[in-house]
């Protein structure tokens, strides 16, 4: 048996993994459940720092689902989702030896010959994998992508640990039950384990992102992937934070790449990239001025049925236009159940702070007075707080990376203070909007990409 095989959810990885995080996380929450039961309050900043710190020593997987339930908004309490979004998802990196094994068991002993040049020093780490630099033999810049071992045990051991911070959250305030939640992260940090499908996904972006120049995407080496190596072109680029004092019509530029890179794949193929961490994007530049981003991560991928699409045009188009009947049929086409006039008052509380900036028809900024990481907290308060009187509510699944993607892509823009018509550039991409255009486009692109059926 192959390494890779023998790597595929081992129970003894698995085992040892549920060890680390059952100990370090059942501490923590034995703790918030032993102050309630004295009377005292679970929902705390100390008890918010502890989980943090608790998860800060495990590393891998469970930090990705940490940082993925921070960034939806109200899925746990505000001082927690702080606190979580401080972690940094960083494994340790390999070290060289061990990349040249792990190198190995995916291209063969003769691996090294097939590359020009490749830096056993990682260029970047993430909780799943670390990044190399290499060059084809011709000297064409490469970026390799290569899973750390056992990610799968380790990933199938932490989403069996998820319901544990949901269920901090169940038992505080049980008035958004987080079940389909729960399953749409399993999912999704299911999906980024398989490089393959990665390589799918970036082959999906280069045709939908193909006609749209400020937004490159890398072209894939098929001959040096694997499930868990992913080769690429390397695309040349700096930081977006690295030009946060650059010029107004500069800022602006790089964010008018951003709303496009979001807005144009999801309007026109029902496709999001659900990962809004300033790390998946670079700035590229053309004679020394910047001119766009770089895409670079495409683990996280979220394909909508064209009806949810049709649902977010109705949605806007009936608060645009005070059609209420609009905007209920959104909801439900949503997939929200039991809808009466008080949730949907609640519900257009957070519709009308996402949509807001789409609303005007002039140029602003995106939101005023606030911070990026606390951008869309004051509003899911809000939300929370009429829910405590009206709940509970099932948040349905599809809902999730699109209103975690959303929020990222405003926290974007604030970094950027951007100052854009977002109104004009959100109609440029709904003009001549149909759902059954949605359907005909999505399934000739995902067709093209070996991703039929996904």
């Amino acid at each position: 048996m192959s390494e890779r095989d023998s790597e595929a959810n081992r129970f003894s990885a698995r085992a040892a993994r549920y060890a680390r995080v059952g100990a370090n996380v059942g501490g923590v929450a034995a703790r918030i459940a032993g102050t309630r039961l004295f009377g005292l309050e679970g929902r705390n900043l100390s008890n918010a720092e502890a989980l943090a710190k608790a998860l800060g020593g495990l590393k891998g997987p469970i930090m990705k689902v940490a940082q993925l339930v921070a960034t939806i908004p109200d899925v746990v309490p505000p001082e927690y989702a702080a606190e979580l979004q401080k972690l940094q998802s960083e494994a340790p990196p390999m070290g060289a030896a061990f990349v040249k094994r792990r190198m190995m068991a995916e291209l063969g002993a003769g691996w090294r010959e097939r590359f020009g040049e490749f830096d056993l020093k990682p260029a970047a780490a993430a909780s799943l994998g670390q990044v190399h630099r290499a060059a084809t033999r011709d000297g064409v810049p490469l970026a390799c992508k290569l899973q750390y071992p056992d990610m799968e045990s380790a990933v199938e051991a932490d989403i069996a640990q998820l319901d544990i911070l949901f269920s901090l959250h169940r038992r505080m305030d049980p008035v958004i039950d987080t079940t389909e939640i729960a399953k749409e992260i399993s999912a999704r940090v299911r999906e980024e384990l398989d490089y393959k499908r990665e390589a799918r996904h970036i082959a999906l972006y280069r045709q939908m992102l193909a006609a749209t120049p400020e937004v490159r995407v890398p072209a894939t080496v098929p001959e040096l992937s694997t499930r868990r190596l992913l080769t690429m072109h390397w695309l040349e680029g700096d930081k977006i934070l690295n030009h946060k004092q650059a010029s107004q019509a500069v800022r602006d530029r790089i964010s008018t790449a951003m709303f496009r890179a979001w807005w144009r794949p999801f309007s026109h193929q029902g496709v999001i990239h659900g990962d809004p961490h300033l790390g998946n994007y670079t700035v590229f530049s053309e004679a020394g001025e910047p001119q766009g981003i770089n895409l670079l991560d495409y683990g996280c991928i979220r394909i909508f049925p064209p009806s949810f699409v049709g649902g977010v045009v109705d949605l806007y188009r009936g608060l645009l236009e005070g059609d209420e009947a609009r905007v209920v049929h959104a909801y439900e086409v949503w997939g929200f159940k039991g809808l009466t006039k008080e949730l949907i008052d609640t519900l257009n509380i957070w519709a009308r702070f996402i949509y807001g900036p789409l609303l005007e028809d002039r140029t602003r900024r995106i939101a005023e007075g606030v911070s990026p990481a606390e951008y869309g907290r004051k509003q899911a308060f809000q939300v929370h707080t009429a829910l405590k009187a009206r709940g509970p509510v099932t948040v349905p699944r599809e809902f999730v990376f699109m209103d975690r993607a959303a929020i990222g892509l405003g926290g974007v823009f604030l970094h950027l203070d951007a100052e854009l018509n977002f109104h004009r550039l959100f109609e440029q991409e709904i003009e001549d909007f149909s759902v059954a255009r949605v359907a005909g486009e999505q399934a000739a692109a995902l067709s093209a990409a070996g991703l039929a059926g996904a």
